[in-house]
């Protein structure tokens, strides 16, 4: 009988050594943007109650309709978050975070999961990256916002870009448009798709999300939302876009532009790169104002954007940018014998402990699988003991790079590493 072997979930991969190398160095790149422009890192669990994500994303969405991964145990039902600006927005709520003063200017990096069929750059667990502020309705919170996404992308080196943005006003302005646009698809639903005609009795703003061939034309004449602001949703977004100019983010209009999340109010934005295909989507965002206080908290303005890690480094392949600097090992440690392989044993602790990176042979190979295995780790120095090192006192230092060596004390080589 065979034995059972095991595989990952459809949908959900393994990231291998060699490739979290790349993983940590985007990590590092947002944890250092970030910074700059002084938002601090928030945590959230990855599992969710499923109303809490119901109600912050919407009842009607793709998202909660079809691609929750849902549980129960005993009466309590949970999902694995979808996204994270729900989640954020309850931490936020739950931990009374406004009373610490001042707008929250938080990000976060992490894995999150949706029931959909998997595809390039799309997975069923996919990680995210994204940042929000909370607390502010001025206008330059949406600009900085788009500043601090942009920010990763240019400093990973992604200039291939195009920023689109829109207003989806708010709720009297969307009012207004949904039924303008419900008289406008009304006499040509027979000829649209069945994914429009559903949205059409769900959420007819969704329609233009469509990307079935035979919508096109329709979406093409459509009504703009822009044409139905309020003066206050008109004056927010014309000041958004004098932001942008003033600090030279370019960007184009899309009046077609809608978030597929239900909590989006007033700005809305969406950068893409044609190094993606035909799912070009890298990242976006917008405004969510009614988001806090549908959850439970007070009415709180915020703003913030999520990005796909995955697509990101699909953009990267795409463009030749590799994020990973060469890296190095400080010293290797070759031993011959037992009594050399204790002196080494004994010995790499105190490398580490001097801030050296440092590793060994564990399982007795020969000398030359040993400076094998070290130039396999890319290692400047080697350390060679032996009988002899070991009975003057003095160990062989190679440079592998220079391919120098000579006979130092332990002390002597100590010095000469860190100084």
């Amino acid at each position: 009988m065979a034995q059972q072997t095991f595989s990952t979930h459809v949908g959900m991969v393994d990231i291998l050594p060699g490739e979290v190398k790349k993983w940590q160095a985007l990590e590092r790149i947002i944890h250092e943007e970030a910074k700059k422009f002084n938002f601090e890192e928030i945590r959230t669990p990855i599992m969710e109650q499923t109303e809490l994500i119901a109600r912050g994303v919407g009842q009607l969405t793709d998202i909660v309709s079809k691609e929750m991964f849902a549980f129960e145990r005993g009466d309590d039902q949970y999902v694995l978050r979808p996204e994270c600006t729900a989640p954020v927005a309850r931490a936020f709520v739950e931990h009374h975070l406004e009373q610490r003063g001042g707008t929250q200017n938080l990000y976060y990096i992490g894995p999150m999961f949706r029931a959909e069929k998997p595809q390039k750059g799309r997975q069923r667990q996919f990680h995210q990256f994204g940042a929000e502020i909370i607390g502010a309705d001025d206008p330059a919170a949406d600009v900085d916002i788009i500043a601090l996404m942009m920010s990763i992308y240019d400093r990973v080196g992604i200039s291939n870009t195009s920023l689109k943005i829109n207003s989806v006003g708010d709720p009297e302005s969307r009012k207004a448009y949904t039924e303008a646009l419900k008289d406008y698809f009304r006499p040509h639903l027979e000829d649209m798709s069945d994914i429009s005609n559903e949205r059409f009795e769900k959420n007819s703003l969704r329609i233009l999300d469509s990307k079935e061939e035979e919508d096109q034309p329709f979406i093409d004449d459509a009504p703009v939302i822009t044409d139905f602001l309020t003066k206050e949703t008109e004056a927010h977004y014309a000041r958004v876009k004098e932001l942008l100019k003033e600090l030279e983010i370019p960007f184009e209009e899309d009046p077609y532009l809608v978030r597929g999340l239900d909590y989006y109010t007033r700005t809305a934005f969406e950068l893409i790169s044609p190094d993606l295909g035909a799912q070009d989507a890298l990242g976006g965002g917008g405004r969510y104002d009614l988001l806090i206080e549908e959850i439970g908290g007070q009415h709180t303005p915020a703003v913030g954007f999520a990005a796909g890690m995955e697509r990101l480094f699909i953009a990267c392949e795409e463009l030749g940018i590799d994020l990973v600097e060469e890296e190095m090992l400080d010293v290797y440690i070759v031993t011959l014998g037992e009594e050399a392989r204790n002196w080494g044993l004994k010995h790499l602790p105190k490398l580490r402990k001097a801030g050296l990176s440092a590793s060994m042979d564990y399982i007795g190979r020969s000398i030359k699988a040993q400076m094998k295995d070290a130039d396999r780790e890319n290692a400047r120095h080697v350390i060679i003991v032996g009988g002899n090192e070991l009975a003057e006192g003095k160990f062989t230092l190679r440079n592998m790079k220079a391919s120098k060596e000579d006979s130092y004390t332990f002390e002597e080589i100590l010095n000469k590493l860190t100084n």
